[in-house]
Protein backbone atom coordinates (compact mmCIF):
# COMPACT_ATOMS: atom_id res chain seq x y z
CA UNK A 1 0.00 0.00 0.00
CA UNK A 2 1.41 3.22 -1.33
CA UNK A 3 1.12 6.20 1.16
CA UNK A 4 1.21 9.77 -0.09
CA UNK A 5 1.38 12.86 2.05
CA UNK A 6 0.34 16.06 0.30
CA UNK A 7 2.71 19.29 0.70
CA UNK A 8 1.20 22.18 2.01
CA UNK A 9 0.78 25.05 -0.62
CA UNK A 10 2.67 28.27 -0.78
CA UNK A 11 -0.04 30.27 0.55
CA UNK A 12 -0.53 28.07 3.47
CA UNK A 13 3.33 28.02 3.65
CA UNK A 14 3.72 32.20 3.62
CA UNK A 15 0.80 32.59 5.69
CA UNK A 16 2.12 30.33 8.48
CA UNK A 17 6.10 31.75 8.22
CA UNK A 18 4.06 34.95 8.21
CA UNK A 19 2.35 34.68 11.25
CA UNK A 20 4.79 32.61 13.37
CA UNK A 21 6.99 35.82 12.76
CA UNK A 22 5.62 37.63 16.32
CA UNK A 23 7.37 41.40 14.92
CA UNK A 24 5.47 40.92 11.64
CA UNK A 25 2.06 40.28 13.42
CA UNK A 26 2.60 43.53 15.61
CA UNK A 27 3.51 45.72 12.60
CA UNK A 28 0.40 43.97 10.49
CA UNK A 29 -2.08 45.03 13.64
CA UNK A 30 -0.13 48.73 13.49
CA UNK A 31 -0.69 49.12 9.75
CA UNK A 32 -4.01 47.40 9.77
CA UNK A 33 -5.40 49.92 12.57
CA UNK A 34 -3.77 52.82 10.92
CA UNK A 35 -5.97 52.04 7.88
CA UNK A 36 -8.82 51.76 9.86
CA UNK A 37 -8.53 54.91 11.25
CA UNK A 38 -7.97 56.39 7.82
CA UNK A 39 -11.01 55.09 6.70
CA UNK A 40 -13.23 55.41 9.57
CA UNK A 41 -12.14 58.61 10.60
CA UNK A 42 -15.67 60.37 10.73
CA UNK A 43 -16.56 58.07 13.39
CA UNK A 44 -13.55 57.71 15.16
CA UNK A 45 -12.84 61.41 15.38
CA UNK A 46 -14.82 63.48 18.44
CA UNK A 47 -14.30 66.94 16.98
CA UNK A 48 -14.32 68.63 13.83
CA UNK A 49 -10.49 68.56 12.96
CA UNK A 50 -10.21 72.33 11.65
CA UNK A 51 -12.53 73.55 14.39
CA UNK A 52 -11.22 76.13 16.49
CA UNK A 53 -12.17 77.11 20.49
CA UNK A 54 -9.53 80.10 21.53
CA UNK A 55 -11.34 80.00 24.85
CA UNK A 56 -10.21 76.22 25.49
CA UNK A 57 -6.72 76.80 23.72
CA UNK A 58 -3.22 74.06 25.16
CA UNK A 59 -5.56 72.02 27.14
CA UNK A 60 -3.98 69.22 28.41
CA UNK A 61 -4.82 65.46 27.30
CA UNK A 62 -8.11 64.36 28.56
CA UNK A 63 -9.81 67.87 29.71
CA UNK A 64 -13.31 69.06 28.77
CA UNK A 65 -13.62 65.62 26.59
CA UNK A 66 -10.60 66.14 24.40
CA UNK A 67 -8.78 63.01 24.64
CA UNK A 68 -5.67 64.40 23.54
CA UNK A 69 -6.10 68.17 24.48
CA UNK A 70 -5.90 70.76 22.45
CA UNK A 71 -3.31 73.11 20.06
CA UNK A 72 -2.41 76.13 19.92
CA UNK A 73 -6.20 77.25 17.85
CA UNK A 74 -8.03 75.37 20.35
CA UNK A 75 -8.33 72.20 17.75
CA UNK A 76 -8.66 68.62 19.21
CA UNK A 77 -5.24 66.96 18.93
CA UNK A 78 -6.71 63.40 19.01
CA UNK A 79 -9.49 64.18 15.66
CA UNK A 80 -6.45 66.05 13.99
CA UNK A 81 -4.28 63.25 14.16
CA UNK A 82 -7.20 60.70 13.00
CA UNK A 83 -7.53 62.62 10.15
CA UNK A 84 -3.74 63.12 9.42
CA UNK A 85 -4.01 59.45 9.21
CA UNK A 86 -5.55 59.97 5.52
CA UNK A 87 -2.67 62.26 4.15
CA UNK A 88 -0.46 60.23 5.78
CA UNK A 89 -1.55 56.81 4.08
CA UNK A 90 -2.59 58.76 -0.01
CA UNK A 91 1.04 60.23 0.25
CA UNK A 92 2.70 56.37 1.07
CA UNK A 93 0.74 54.58 -1.30
CA UNK A 94 0.51 57.33 -3.84
CA UNK A 95 4.23 58.17 -3.66
CA UNK A 96 5.19 54.41 -4.00
CA UNK A 97 2.89 54.01 -7.11
CA UNK A 98 4.24 57.17 -8.63
CA UNK A 99 8.22 55.45 -7.95
CA UNK A 100 7.30 51.82 -8.51
CA UNK A 101 5.54 52.64 -11.76
CA UNK A 102 8.49 54.75 -13.14
CA UNK A 103 11.15 52.62 -11.48
CA UNK A 104 10.02 49.23 -12.27
CA UNK A 105 9.67 50.23 -16.49
CA UNK A 106 13.02 51.91 -16.02
CA UNK A 107 14.00 48.66 -14.23
CA UNK A 108 12.43 46.62 -16.95
CA UNK A 109 14.11 48.10 -19.77
CA UNK A 110 17.43 48.51 -18.52
CA UNK A 111 17.88 45.26 -17.15
CA UNK A 112 15.95 43.31 -20.30
CA UNK A 113 17.83 44.90 -23.18
CA UNK A 114 21.23 45.73 -21.64
CA UNK A 115 24.16 47.69 -23.73
CA UNK A 116 23.72 51.41 -24.00
CA UNK A 117 20.03 51.87 -22.98
CA UNK A 118 20.91 49.77 -19.80
CA UNK A 119 24.22 52.54 -19.37
CA UNK A 120 22.06 55.45 -19.80
CA UNK A 121 19.42 54.57 -17.69
CA UNK A 122 21.02 54.09 -14.92
CA UNK A 123 23.29 56.80 -14.76
CA UNK A 124 20.44 58.85 -14.93
CA UNK A 125 19.32 57.06 -11.72
CA UNK A 126 22.59 57.46 -10.37
CA UNK A 127 22.60 61.22 -10.74
CA UNK A 128 18.99 61.40 -9.25
CA UNK A 129 20.24 58.84 -6.36
CA UNK A 130 23.29 61.45 -6.12
CA UNK A 131 20.95 63.35 -4.17
CA UNK A 132 19.62 62.90 -0.35
CA UNK A 133 16.46 61.88 -1.00
CA UNK A 134 14.75 64.73 1.19
CA UNK A 135 16.77 67.07 -0.10
CA UNK A 136 15.49 65.96 -3.34
CA UNK A 137 12.27 65.96 -2.42
CA UNK A 138 12.78 69.89 -0.74
CA UNK A 139 14.24 70.88 -4.09
CA UNK A 140 11.28 69.53 -6.32
CA UNK A 141 8.83 71.22 -3.85
CA UNK A 142 10.53 74.68 -4.41
CA UNK A 143 9.92 73.93 -7.86
CA UNK A 144 6.40 72.25 -7.64
CA UNK A 145 4.87 74.05 -5.13
CA UNK A 146 2.91 73.26 -1.85
CA UNK A 147 0.01 70.56 -2.26
CA UNK A 148 -1.10 66.93 -1.74
CA UNK A 149 -0.14 66.04 -5.56
CA UNK A 150 2.88 68.02 -5.80
CA UNK A 151 3.61 66.28 -2.57
CA UNK A 152 3.13 62.97 -3.73
CA UNK A 153 4.78 63.82 -7.30
CA UNK A 154 8.49 64.78 -5.37
CA UNK A 155 8.16 61.53 -2.72
CA UNK A 156 7.36 59.50 -5.69
CA UNK A 157 10.14 60.58 -7.77
CA UNK A 158 12.49 60.33 -5.25
CA UNK A 159 11.17 56.57 -5.00
CA UNK A 160 12.08 55.54 -8.45
CA UNK A 161 16.29 54.99 -8.32
CA UNK A 162 15.62 52.67 -5.76
CA UNK A 163 12.67 50.65 -7.56
CA UNK A 164 14.81 50.94 -10.81
CA UNK A 165 18.00 49.41 -9.52
CA UNK A 166 16.09 46.40 -7.55
CA UNK A 167 14.12 45.53 -10.13
CA UNK A 168 17.07 45.76 -12.71
CA UNK A 169 19.00 43.49 -10.87
CA UNK A 170 16.47 40.66 -10.62
CA UNK A 171 16.00 40.94 -14.63
CA UNK A 172 19.29 39.89 -14.59
CA UNK A 173 18.76 36.84 -13.19
CA UNK A 174 15.52 36.21 -14.27
CA UNK A 175 16.00 36.83 -18.07
CA UNK A 176 19.09 33.99 -17.73
CA UNK A 177 16.59 31.09 -16.94
CA UNK A 178 16.16 28.61 -19.73
CA UNK A 179 12.51 29.26 -19.43
CA UNK A 180 13.32 32.82 -20.61
CA UNK A 181 15.75 31.34 -23.66
CA UNK A 182 12.95 28.99 -24.46
CA UNK A 183 10.45 31.89 -25.43
CA UNK A 184 12.66 33.83 -27.00
CA UNK A 185 13.08 30.84 -29.48
CA UNK A 186 9.68 30.56 -30.34
CA UNK A 187 9.88 34.03 -31.51
CA UNK A 188 7.68 35.36 -28.73
CA UNK A 189 7.45 39.25 -28.89
CA UNK A 190 9.78 41.31 -26.67
CA UNK A 191 7.11 43.18 -24.58
CA UNK A 192 5.41 39.71 -24.53
CA UNK A 193 8.44 38.52 -22.60
CA UNK A 194 9.08 41.53 -19.81
CA UNK A 195 5.33 41.78 -19.11
CA UNK A 196 4.22 37.88 -19.05
CA UNK A 197 7.28 36.09 -18.33
CA UNK A 198 9.90 38.38 -16.59
CA UNK A 199 7.75 40.91 -14.53
CA UNK A 200 6.05 37.86 -12.66
CA UNK A 201 8.95 36.25 -11.46
CA UNK A 202 10.08 39.82 -9.59
CA UNK A 203 6.86 40.43 -7.97
CA UNK A 204 8.05 39.20 -4.58
CA UNK A 205 10.77 41.81 -4.46
CA UNK A 206 8.68 44.54 -5.70
CA UNK A 207 6.00 43.96 -2.79
CA UNK A 208 8.34 43.78 -0.29
CA UNK A 209 10.08 47.11 -1.18
CA UNK A 210 6.88 49.00 -1.88
CA UNK A 211 6.21 47.92 1.52
CA UNK A 212 9.36 49.50 3.52
CA UNK A 213 8.78 52.60 0.82
CA UNK A 214 5.45 53.38 2.38
CA UNK A 215 6.98 53.61 5.44
CA UNK A 216 10.04 56.28 3.68
CA UNK A 217 7.13 58.22 2.24
CA UNK A 218 5.41 58.93 5.28
CA UNK A 219 8.45 60.20 7.24
CA UNK A 220 9.29 62.40 4.23
CA UNK A 221 5.88 63.93 3.85
CA UNK A 222 5.92 64.29 7.70
CA UNK A 223 9.38 66.16 7.18
CA UNK A 224 8.06 68.20 4.14
CA UNK A 225 5.17 69.47 6.10
CA UNK A 226 7.45 70.29 9.23
CA UNK A 227 9.83 72.22 6.77
CA UNK A 228 5.94 74.15 5.92
CA UNK A 229 6.84 72.83 2.21
CA UNK A 230 4.35 69.83 2.37
CA UNK A 231 0.68 69.87 3.45
CA UNK A 232 -0.80 73.36 4.39
CA UNK A 233 -2.68 74.47 6.93
CA UNK A 234 -5.44 73.93 8.33
CA UNK A 235 -5.47 70.98 6.87
CA UNK A 236 -4.19 68.34 9.39
CA UNK A 237 -0.92 66.50 8.70
CA UNK A 238 0.83 64.78 11.42
CA UNK A 239 3.82 67.07 9.74
CA UNK A 240 2.86 70.42 10.08
CA UNK A 241 0.74 69.01 13.53
CA UNK A 242 4.28 68.57 14.95
CA UNK A 243 5.45 71.94 13.80
CA UNK A 244 3.23 73.63 15.45
CA UNK A 245 3.80 71.69 18.05
CA UNK A 246 7.19 72.55 18.41
CA UNK A 247 6.93 75.85 19.61
CA UNK A 248 5.00 74.92 23.05
CA UNK A 249 7.82 71.99 23.98
CA UNK A 250 7.15 73.48 27.49
CA UNK A 251 3.86 74.40 28.25
CA UNK A 252 2.08 71.71 25.84
CA UNK A 253 4.67 69.19 25.03
CA UNK A 254 1.31 66.90 24.25
CA UNK A 255 1.02 68.63 20.73
CA UNK A 256 4.60 67.34 19.38
CA UNK A 257 4.48 64.16 21.84
CA UNK A 258 1.19 62.23 20.12
CA UNK A 259 1.99 63.57 16.37
CA UNK A 260 5.37 62.60 17.14
CA UNK A 261 4.31 58.93 18.50
CA UNK A 262 1.96 58.55 15.21
CA UNK A 263 4.96 58.56 12.79
CA UNK A 264 7.31 56.81 14.92
CA UNK A 265 4.30 53.74 15.43
CA UNK A 266 3.19 53.70 11.67
CA UNK A 267 6.27 53.22 10.23
CA UNK A 268 7.89 50.82 12.81
CA UNK A 269 4.95 48.84 11.65
CA UNK A 270 5.44 48.91 8.24
CA UNK A 271 9.05 48.11 8.51
CA UNK A 272 8.54 44.99 11.23
CA UNK A 273 5.90 44.28 8.06
CA UNK A 274 8.12 44.35 5.29
CA UNK A 275 10.57 42.27 7.13
CA UNK A 276 8.03 39.79 8.17
CA UNK A 277 6.74 39.65 4.58
CA UNK A 278 10.89 39.53 3.34
CA UNK A 279 10.82 36.46 5.41
CA UNK A 280 7.86 34.68 4.91
CA UNK A 281 8.84 34.98 0.69
CA UNK A 282 11.95 34.21 0.76
CA UNK A 283 12.32 30.32 -0.53
CA UNK A 284 15.18 29.23 1.37
CA UNK A 285 13.57 30.18 4.50
CA UNK A 286 10.60 28.67 4.22
CA UNK A 287 9.34 25.33 6.90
Amino acid sequence: MEITTKSPSLSKMFIKKLFQNKLAVIGLIVVLLVILMAILAPVIATHKPNEMDMAATLLGPGKDGHLLGTDNYGRDVFSRIVYGSRISLVVGLGAVGVGSIIGILLGLIAGYFGGVIDSIIMRLMDALAAFPFILLAITLMTVLGTGLTNVIIAVGIGNVPGFARMIRGQVLSVKEELFIEVTESLGANQTRIIFTHVLPNCLTPIIVYATMSVAGAIISEAALSFLGLGIQPPTASWGNILKEGKDYLIIAPHIAIFSGMSILLSVLGLNLFGDGLRDALDPRTRL
